[in-house]
């Protein structure tokens, strides 16, 4: 078989690479393509994806799913919207490459096309279905569940403006207070193994709902210990036992009201245990909030992001353990 020629595009990205650094960037996405199990989520998608039309038959070629997958997580892992990602494509050749398109052969998908390819995630649901092709990836490579779930919730800020079209604020979005300060948004729930510090389940609510309340959705069943801050006090009359050990954290006030200070130094030391281990809920978030630039809601209504933190957090999964896949790649 003939090598494909050089367009004059990649000619000329070819010459002026010779004589650069790579960027973080260029790391960040050869690092992601190699941990990301590329074909065991196109298997995931590819039974709801149009297939391509038969020769002679008429209609517009569908994009790739592989290369819609890529683009779709371009947009997660760099915070963007269709039309700033469509753009992004034109101006990062990094971009590019990772996505596999050659300006001097075809155009990069346009917003509509991006736009689509959520759409149709969010339609059948396979965010759910990614992050559990994630986690069975993860395991596979010896990154299994423990005994042992921490979890915890963030508020994820949403647009409190009315000034639009309805005159409304989202209705599935709604305020809470967090110490003196008061929140409207939405709330990322997880469960976080204790061992790994992968996150191993995820539910979305509307802001208000109580921390405690979601404990019983956040654990997989198996675990004989669980951890959780002063918000999930009195977790033992929602979730079940079942011979699990709750170690949840005790309000200062609490510790502080210790006449004793034998028993309060004990008490104190206990709960900075239990805070040591609890750390480890805080490195999703950071990844999430830090790395991937995520502290807002995109788009209208509960169901759309909670599909894309769904999807957040299996990048985030992927992100933490990269080095030791990297080792196995």
């Amino acid at each position: 078989m003939t090598p494909k020629q050089m367009s004059l595009s990649m000619e000329q990205d070819a010459g002026f690479e010779k004589h650069r650094k790579p960027t973080r960037r260029d790391v960040f996405l050869a690092e992601m393509d190699r941990v990301v199990p590329w074909a065991e989520l196109c298997a995931v998608i590819a039974p709801h994806y149009p297939q391509a039309p038969k020769p002679g038959a008429g209609g517009r070629r569908a994009v790739g799913l592989g290369r819609m997958l890529r683009i779709h997580f371009l947009q997660q892992w760099y915070a963007l919207s269709d039309p700033a990602v469509e753009e992004a494509l034109y101006d990062s050749a990094a971009m590019r490459r990772f996505v596999g398109i050659d300006l001097g052969e075809e155009s990069a998908p346009d917003e509509t096309t991006v736009c689509k390819f959520r759409h149709l995630l969010e339609k059948h649901g396979l965010a759910d279905k990614v992050f559990a092709a994630v986690s069975e990836h993860l395991k596979q490579h010896n990154m299994k569940l423990s005994q042992g779930t921490i979890v915890d919730a963030t508020i994820i800020a949403a647009a409190p403006s009315t000034k639009n079209k309805a005159k409304a604020r989202d209705p599935d979005m709604h305020q809470t207070k967090k110490g003196q300060q008061w929140y409207f948004g939405m709330k990322a729930h997880i469960g976080v193994d204790e061992c790994t510090g992968l996150v191993h389940t995820v539910k979305s609510t509307a802001a208000n709902v109580a921390d405690v309340t979601e404990v019983a959705n956040l654990l997989h069943g198996k675990e004989r210990h669980v951890f959780g801050d002063a918000g999930y006090i009195g977790v033992e009359k929602r979730a079940s036992k079942r011979g699990r050990k709750f170690w949840i954290a005790a309000k200062r006030s609490g510790v502080k009201a210790i006449d004793d200070p034998a028993l309060r130094e004990i008490t104190e030391q206990l709960e900075q245990a239990k805070a040591s281990i609890r750390a480890a809920v805080e490195h999703p978030f950071r990844v999430l909030k830090r790395q991937f630039g995520y502290v807002k809601v995109r788009y209208k209504g509960l169901a759309k992001n909670g599909a894309q933190v769904t999807t957040l957090f299996a990048l985030v999964n992927l992100w933490m353990a990269r080095k030791r896949l990297l080792q196995t790649t």
